[in-house]
């Protein structure tokens, strides 16, 4: 059966990865009601189209910090890329590369920052970081993704400790027992790595608004804050200099009943008022989820989830067809909505339902 909306690839991924496998990515935080909601939140959405507007060229490129993208879509940071397909994040890399669109790497990837740019040298690139513990260990990785020519640097701010996932812990993690984690290879030797591949409580639960300052000691990337969900918070990261924020609730992983992050967009747009660059992940699963996305004032979404299930169907290949696919549909639904290109839209194209 032809593979043609990213719900088949879901579906495709469900069937033929290892179920301990899948419930890792697919997992929410206790009941998942944030991670269901990330979806149901876009069909509240409904949008205004303009009509007669002449849609026979169109172009959905855009910038992102100042960098060309083929279309408003890039690759979230999401770990452990090798569960759902062996070449792990060197397939993301070239298919990001090949699509001309930006994959932020995670920390938490089975390949090297230098695999990943060995692999699509070309690529546009963002790290994401969780600062460890041990300081050290943070700040050599951060000077070897800037050495490697990363774009920019993309903080985890949602995360001082990790939510509690069901699934995995019936599972008992045991899937994980054969994972490295390659950035940071011979720093746990003889420790127990039973926590998705790091020791216990590796990530540092005291990081405050007082680190951004550090980071900006350390490194001249621009900085990027993912995890953000307020008003008071985005402010915050404003006065702290950042270049960017990812509106973003870890997929529904992380604290269960927050805001979707669609939701959440609107509030974070309105304090931010365009003096930062605000991005969003979490529920996009077509087309007209970005365009909404971005007429709610996103410059750019990030796919997490949907990413892996395109590797798991065919590596590189699948990942490009998610990707291609999401593109066709972002075009069709901004020339069905009557933009022939991304500066046309806005918030004019939406209006939420009354239900």
């Amino acid at each position: 059966m032809a593979l043609v909306c990213l719900s088949d690839f879901e579906a495709y991924a469900k069937k033929h990865l290892p179920k301990a496998v899948w419930e890792f990515f697919a997992a929410g935080a206790d009941e998942s009601c944030t991670r269901d909601e990330n979806l149901k939140a876009f069909k509240r959405i409904y949008f205004r189209p303009r009509v007669l507007r002449d849609m026979s060229t169109m172009d959905t490129r855009t910038t992102i910090l100042g960098s060309e993208i083929s279309f408003p879509v890039g690759i979230a940071p999401t770990g452990l890329h090798s569960l759902a397909w062996p070449d792990g994040e060197r397939s993301t890399a070239r298919a990001a590369e090949a699509t001309n669109t930006c994959y932020i790497a995670s920390t938490y990837s089975t390949c090297s920052v230098e695999e990943i740019v060995a692999a699509a040298p070309a690529g546009f690139r963002w790290f994401q970081l969780y600062i460890h513990r041990k300081r050290t260990l943070s700040e050599q990785l951060v000077r070897r993704v800037e050495a490697l020519g990363f774009q920019a640097l993309v903080l985890t701010a949602d995360l001082p400790y990790t939510g509690k996932r069901r699934d995995d812990i019936r599972n008992n993690f045991q899937f994980l027992s054969s994972i490295k984690l390659k950035n940071f290879e011979g720093a746990f030797q003889d420790e127990d790595c039973s926590e998705y591949g790091m020791p216990p409580g590796s990530i540092d639960p005291s990081v405050n608004w007082n680190d951004i300052s550090w980071l900006q000691s350390i490194t001249c990337l621009p900085l990027i804050i993912k995890g953000i969900l307020t008003k008071e918070d985005a402010e915050l990261a404003m006065r702290h200099g950042v270049q960017g924020i990812i509106v973003s609730n870890h997929g529904g992983r992380q604290l269960d009943g927050v805001p979707a992050s669609i939701d959440a967009l609107v509030e974070i747009t309105a304090a931010v008022q365009n003096k930062v660059e605000v991005y969003l992940d979490g529920g996009i699963r077509t087309g007209s989820d970005v365009l909404k996305a971005l007429a709610l004032g996103a410059k750019c979404v990030f796919i997490g989830r949907p990413a892996i299930w395109g590797l798991a169907y065919k590596g590189e290949e699948g990942l490009r067809k998610v990707l291609e696919i999401l593109k066709d549909e972002f075009r069709l639904s901004m020339a069905l909505a009557g933009c022939s290109n991304v500066s046309e839209i806005g918030r004019h194209l939406v209006q939420h339902s009354k239900l």
